[in-house]
């Protein structure tokens, strides 16, 4: 595909027949990388300081890097022609890593770049300087379901191959590189591999010798990067203990105003469940007071108007029976007239019966006053309370007893009519002796029609003032519905009141809540400020440690700076990787990964036991 059939020889040649040709090419890249990778950092080592743009090794790393990218890519059309670019699946590392924002961002706003491939070249600079060009790699690798819509399946970047390049890019890491973007043409250089850097002679492979001093210079690389990434570290915590502070300072004052508004709160909810209180024993006193009422007014109400319902038919009966008397007594009288002469006689023996009824008619007129003045008590005293009802009742008994007895007087009048009509007969059978008594006595009917229509005529009187008293006791009625309406009004009201009051607690509770979850979120806020400053106070003593640490020369160290016993021949020298001193066998007979090497290296015991202690403190 790019000319690198040609490298393989012969033996790629009799394979490229057999196997798959994209297999073939997915092997060639594969060595090609290893070649330029571990040629730049041999190169790189032997320079020994920062690489350029302008370094050849780093020149052809890049060519080679973008032939393995552009494998097996996909062909986007557009509307003038096809795109063919590696700048989608780098893009495309933004949304899987974060960090990766800051690259993508600064290549876009690079002013010099026009077309994506020079987006992507400039990226893999950038990420090359950061030294997380294989994180971010690793990253868009995890991802196949995205990385095929870019890639065919047969792609380097979605086979084993792409996995192992990714690995070696972490070599790279060694590395310091400072190359300058924007001064480069990024978009219109040609990316064409030179294979006349990787073919060597004889002469130019190096011994043992340079292979060992290869790995202290590595060695030490990687100590002096781990000490400049924990500088950097420290500074960044610095950075982020002040924010933290400010942001704790801003905490705690929050949290002094939202325990203001929750005390404020609270003493406002104490207040409305006071009031609530008061209006709720205010209201049911009152419902009770008017219900008490209601019904003591209802009951004398019934008791009265059951006895004026008696009063009434009797009054009715009694206005029926002397109307019958009257027509009666007319009778009488057209009769009589013309036998005045016979009547004489009997209207003597009729005096005394009159008399007698006179006497009744005298003792009805005082019961009818009677009753009058216990019918204006009872009018008096319907807005009396509950013992004016026993009073009450006591008329009423009266009322009936006197009822009872205007009947009697009654009956007796009738059985003293049957005697009179019984005396006419016999006074008819002496007409002509009695003319004379007829004549007296047609008189004294005469007078006693007269006051029987004054009876009437009172009893109207009466019967008038009790349809006064009926027509009070409806508008007493009137007042008392109008009442009855105002304390419904009132109920509502109450009942109104109430659902406000379970708003006002359910608002009451909702507050709680929102007070309980800030308090939690303070809570949690304080533990985490808690657990950031110690650790804060951890990489200070970190920092402390590190700033007085020294890559100790193999000279300078003649016995072991813990047991301290005298190197010899059998008790050999060994670096610890994290703090730089030499100790023995015994004492540094541990290995850890450190993030100078992704492999683990020698450590002491006493930088074993700190590295484990805040491991298992950063653990969760």
């Amino acid at each position: 595909m790019f000319g690198i059939e040609a490298f393989s020889g012969e033996r790629g040649r009799e394979g490229s027949a057999v196997k798959d040709p994209t297999a073939v090419e997915r092997a060639n890249l594969l060595n090609m990388a290893k070649l330029s990778i571990k040629g730049l950092i041999e190169s790189a080592l032997s320079f020994g300081r920062t690489l350029d743009s302008d370094y050849p090794p780093l020149q052809q790393f890049f060519v080679v890097m973008e032939h393995c990218l552009k494998h097996g890519l996909k062909v986007r059309k557009s509307f003038l022609s096809y795109n063919k670019t590696i700048w989608g699946p780098l893009e495309l590392v933004e949304k899987l890593y974060p960090e990766a924002e800051e690259i993508a961002a600064s290549v876009r706003d690079l002013p010099g770049l026009k077309t994506p491939l020079g987006r992507a070249r400039a990226w893999l600079r950038l990420a090359l300087m950061q030294k997380k060009m294989a994180d971010y790699l690793r990253c868009l690798i995890i991802q196949r379901d995205l990385l095929s819509e870019f890639y065919e399946y047969h792609a380097l970047m979605m086979e084993e191959e792409g996995a192992v390049i990714v690995g070696l890019l972490v070599g790279l890491n060694v590395i310091d590189a400072n190359l300058c973007v924007k001064g480069e043409d990024l978009d219109s250089q040609v990316g064409v591999i030179d294979f006349s850097v990787y073919l060597k002679s004889d002469d130019d492979i190096g011994g043992k010798e340079r292979d060992v001093q290869i790995a202290a210079i590595l060695d030490q690389k990687n100590y002096v990067e781990e000490l400049n990434r924990q500088l950097n570290t420290v500074s960044s915590l610095h950075a982020r203990v002040d924010s933290l502070e400010k942001s704790n300072t801003k905490l705690i004052e929050e949290l002094a105003i939202a325990k203001n508004n929750i005390i404020k709160l609270q003493e406002e909810n104490h207040q409305l469940r006071s009031e609530n209180t008061l209006i709720l024993m205010k209201t049911q006193h009152h419902l009770e007071a008017t219900k008490v009422d209601v019904e003591a007014e209802l009951q004398t109400y019934k008791h009265s108007r059951q006895g004026l319902d008696e009063m009434y038919s009797e009054a009715r009966r009694q206005l029926r029976e002397e109307s019958q008397l009257r027509q009666d007594m007319e009778n009488e009288l057209v009769v009589q007239v013309s036998m005045k002469h016979e009547i004489e006689l009997a209207m003597k023996l009729l005096e005394k019966d009159i008399h007698e009824k006179q006497d009744t008619l005298i003792g009805l007129r005082q019961q009818l006053d009677e009753v009058k003045a216990i019918n204006m008590e009872m009018y008096q005293k319907l807005q009396v309370s509950e013992d004016a009802m026993k009073e009450k009742s006591e008329i009423i008994s009266r009322l009936e007893d006197k009822t009872n007895q205007i009947n009697a007087a009654m009956k007796q009048l009738e059985q003293r009519l049957q005697q009179a009509e019984k005396a006419q007969m016999e006074a008819e059978a002496e007409d002509e002796k009695l003319k004379q008594e007829y004549v007296n006595k047609s008189e004294s009917l005469q007078k006693e029609f007269s006051q029987k229509e004054k009876q009437l005529l009172q009893l109207e009187t009466d019967l008038k003032i009790e349809k006064e008293w009926r027509q009070t006791l409806e508008d007493d009625l009137q007042k008392e519905k109008e009442t009855v309406s105002h304390l419904r009004i009132e109920t509502q009201e109450i009942i109104n009141l109430k659902k406000e009051f379970l708003k006002l607690q359910e608002k009451n509770k909702q507050l709680k809540r929102i007070c309980e979850d800030q308090e939690a979120a303070l809570q949690e806020l304080a533990s985490k400020l808690s657990e950031s400053k110690l650790k804060i106070e951890d990489i200070k003593e970190a920092n402390k440690a590190l700033q007085g640490q020294v890559w100790l020369k193999d000279k300078e160290a003649t016995h072991c700076k813990i047991c301290e016993k005298e190197f010899s021949l059998s008790k050999r020298k060994h670096h610890c990787r994290n703090c730089g001193e030499i100790f023995c066998n015994a004492c540094s007979d541990n290995e850890l990964p450190l993030p100078s090497s992704p492999r683990p290296v020698r450590v002491c015991d006493s930088c074993h036991a700190m590295l484990i202690q805040r491991c298992s403190s950063n653990v969760p």
